[in-house]
């Protein structure tokens, strides 16, 4: 970085941390909330948080000219300040993203935030009648994803879980291949995720100018800050996120459920054996084996070793899937789906899947109750493997059966005043 581009980014540091709770005057709706589209066209975007996967996003939005730029928050001033860099030099950007959802030009939001602060905002921006697209894993535990979904139908909100291998040509035809019985009855489903990271073991050091520490913890218990548990690396604290199982299980358990025509349920019973980081640093887990077993469906194994992808192996063959290819028998080779198959939903665009259904008010190919579902495999693995035990799932009622420990780890305790907000019921922005 220049001495230019350093005293740039110390003076936005110094505006930010003065300003960014100021009252703000809002301009007119570019979309118009309830679906009444402006005259331009233009669907005016808000984003939660500014890290590097929402740089990322921003890109892949900015491809559709209907996307509008409108602002920002995020607990790190420097990352408003790389927002500011892109959109341009007077655009307002916050430290509460309620501030976002108090202006009427947002149409809908992109939250890419730490994940205990997925469900807090999803909610607070359903009852502020926002579109929502929301990166995965969904929620940080099962309870707050059954309260996403309540918030986001009661609002009649569109909605977009960031899963984005929905929208890939070669997952869809995996899995409605598997569907439609094209390798027979499926026997068994293996999905390949990585191993997890050691580390995690450096100094409690002081907090960075411009890092609003305890917000970016948000409901999580206060503790020190320390540079591995902040940005990237939190997902491999258990007080943040759930390690490569709900990082890349997330994704390839997704497509599992949708191959399997699991994804308005789940399995029944979950066991597994993992191992474990040595104390004092990360906590989640850096090598699994994870068994679901499913009522009328395949059983699926969740794996941190083998070639990053999802495996469908039937009676008669098997497809391997992941994002740089598909291998499937060589009979199967350019056969096209009868007309009385089973046709999943196709996307081959996600973010532009979504700004469709902010549109038309249609679902998107991964609702709320889709990523809800796919998260919730990778939550009971979590909890199955770090109890060391096997646990029964009521897939209808959503509880684990007979083992109040392990319910009990379907929720979490909350730090005030960072409590989950209720569907329905506005909570204000902190003035200041």
């Amino acid at each position: 970085m220049s001495k230019k581009q350093t005293q740039e980014r110390r003076d936005f540091l110094k505006t930010m941390l003065a300003a960014s709770t100021a009252p703000m005057v809002v301009s007119a709706s570019t979309l118009g909330l309830g679906g009444a589209v402006a005259a331009n066209d233009r669907i005016g975007l808000g984003f939660i948080a500014f890290g590097k996967r929402a740089g990322q996003l921003y890109n892949d939005f900015s491809k559709h000219p209907q996307s509008q730029f409108l602002t920002a928050s995020d607990v790190d001033a420097g990352r408003r300040w790389d927002f500011v860099k892109r959109v341009g030099e007077g655009t307002k950007t916050y430290n509460d993203y309620r501030h976002i959802l108090e202006r009427n030009d947002v149409d809908a939001v992109i939250i890419s935030t730490t994940d205990p602060w997925h469900a807090p905002a999803i909610i607070d921006s359903a009852n502020a009648g926002k579109d929502i697209y929301c990166e995965k894993p969904l929620t940080l535990t099962i309870d707050e994803g059954k309260e996403c979904v309540k918030a986001v139908r009661r609002a009649h909100r569109v909605f977009q879980v960031g899963s984005q291998q929905r929208s890939y040509s070669q997952f869809r035809r995996a899995c409605e291949l598997a569907r439609n019985g094209y390798i027979g009855k499926l026997k068994q489903i293996d999905t390949y995720i990585g191993e997890g990271p050691t580390g995690g073991t450096d100094p409690n050091v002081g907090v960075p100018p411009g890092l609003d520490w305890d917000r970016w913890l948000g409901p999580a218990p206060y503790v020190p800050y320390r540079v591995t548990r902040c940005h990237y690396e939190f997902r491999y604290w258990y007080a943040y996120s759930g390690g490569k199982l709900t990082d890349w299980g997330a994704h390839h358990n997704d497509i599992a459920q949708w191959g399997n025509g699991t994804e308005d349920t789940g399995p029944i019973s979950i066991e597994g054996e993992a191992t474990f980081p040595e104390p004092g640093g990360y906590d989640t887990a850096v090598t699994l084996d994870v068994r679901y077993e499913y009522k009328d469906a395949a059983p699926v194994i969740c794996h941190s070793t083998g070639e990053n992808g999802i495996k469908f192996t039937g009676e008669e063959g098997e497809i391997f899937v992941n994002r740089s290819r598909i291998d499937e028998p060589d009979a199967l080779k350019g056969v096209e789906l009868k007309s009385d198959d089973i046709r999943l939903y196709k996307s081959d665009d996600h973010r532009g899947n979504f700004l469709e259904g902010v549109k038309t008010r249609n679902d998107c190919v991964c609702t709320c109750e889709i990523g809800h579902r796919s998260v919730t495999v990778c939550h009971l693995g979590n909890i199955a493997i770090r109890l060391g035990r096997k646990i029964h799932w009521d897939p209808d009622n959503e509880v684990i059966v007979g083992d109040e420990e392990a319910q009990a780890w379907t929720s979490r305790i909350e730090r005030e005043p960072y409590t989950l907000p209720k569907a329905g019921r506005y909570s204000p922005p902190h003035r200041g």
